[in-house]
């Protein structure tokens, strides 16, 4: 072996034992699964949420795991932010977005130490939030197109394909995302770095827009939009998410978005968007990080977007109705 390659694989390794002592901020669905199924990989791994019930549940018994693997219980620590004590490489962040800077300055306390944060949640701006807390070289970004379903308070079901993009807010967080991928890699997630992540962001954003809305609306699982009036409604939403990517500097490419849309159609058609099993749980959506933050970035590059604002504004309605 030549020094050359000596020193890259040198540095290989450094980057993935940086990655040993996890922290997950978020026990609903996504962070219950990516939580079990890293410390099922190896990884140290503390689970933190503000659900002390399911905390304690989880403490107890573990996370009752649910996937194409089979079913198994996987045992990790779970507890409250202040827990979380150095040294911890990473912290994946997973609460919904309304609940971003709250959680995020929660764990403050670890932006000294430099532990490096990556978000993985819906739509635009929670790296932004991150970064007002911890250094922008310490934030990473990305997408998990993966579906994941709670149930009770340790169970999590996950089936199907899905896949994981993540890169870095500043070029000085590269091998640091790199050495993310291959942590979710290693607990069997299709998990890839991009150097230019912008991209699958404001695609998985169109992706959401378009179906979220829709079936928070309607009420209806995909396979209750997919007919000629909601195709035409994902269709209009798509092409001005895609105009405001545009405007903004970020080359999505409306084709991938499209055929992501007819994949979910076609092969999870009984699947509620989230934004609907919050609507039927009573919750507060993600509507203001998903659409209305489209309208906002819209607006200011003078894009118009009436679609997208009328399905937003009927989101918000119907939350102000309920409450």
């Amino acid at each position: 072996m030549t020094a050359r390659h000596g020193a890259a694989n040198q540095g290989a390794t450094n980057r993935e034992r940086m990655m040993r002592n996890i922290l997950v901020i978020g026990a609903g669905a996504m962070g219950c699964l990516f939580a079990a199924r890293i410390a099922e990989s190896g990884a140290e791994v503390l689970l933190v949420d503000i659900d002390r019930a399911r905390l304690e549940a989880i403490g107890r018994a573990g996370i009752h795991l649910v996937d194409d693997n089979g079913a198994r219980t996987i045992p990790l620590k779970a507890g409250i932010a202040a827990d979380a004590r150095p040294p911890i490489d990473l912290a994946l962040l997973f609460t919904k977005g309304m609940h971003s800077r709250a959680a995020i300055q929660s764990v403050a306390h670890l932006a000294a130490s430099g532990t490096h944060v990556l978000t993985l949640q819906n739509g635009l701006g929670n790296s932004e939030i991150v970064a007002e807390t911890f250094p922008a070289d310490q934030v990473l970004k990305g997408i998990a197109a993966l579906p994941a379903d709670l149930h009770g308070l340790t169970g999590v079901e996950s089936h199907g394909s899905g896949h994981i993009e993540l890169g870095a807010m500043t070029p000085a967080g590269a091998d640091a995302a790199k050495a993310a991928a291959a942590l979710l890699g290693r607990a069997g997630f299709d998990a890839r770095y991009s150097a230019d992540i912008d991209i699958p962001i404001w695609e998985k954003v169109a992706f959401n827009a378009a179906l979220n809305a829709l079936g928070a609306v309607t009420g209806q699982p995909n396979a209750g939009v997919d007919n000629a009036p909601g195709r035409r409604i994902i269709a209009a939403m798509v092409g001005e998410v895609v105009e405001t990517a545009h405007a903004c500097g970020v080359a999505v490419d409306r084709s991938r978005i499209e055929g992501a849309i007819d994949h979910a159609l076609a092969q999870h058609r009984g699947h509620k968007a989230s934004m609907l099993q919050d609507m039927i749980a009573g919750r507060t959506s993600e509507i203001e990080s998903i659409n209305g933050a489209i309208c906002e970035r819209a607006e200011a590059a003078g894009i118009a977007t009436p679609v997208t604002q009328t399905m937003t504004d009927l989101v918000r309605l119907m939350e102000l109705v309920r409450a």
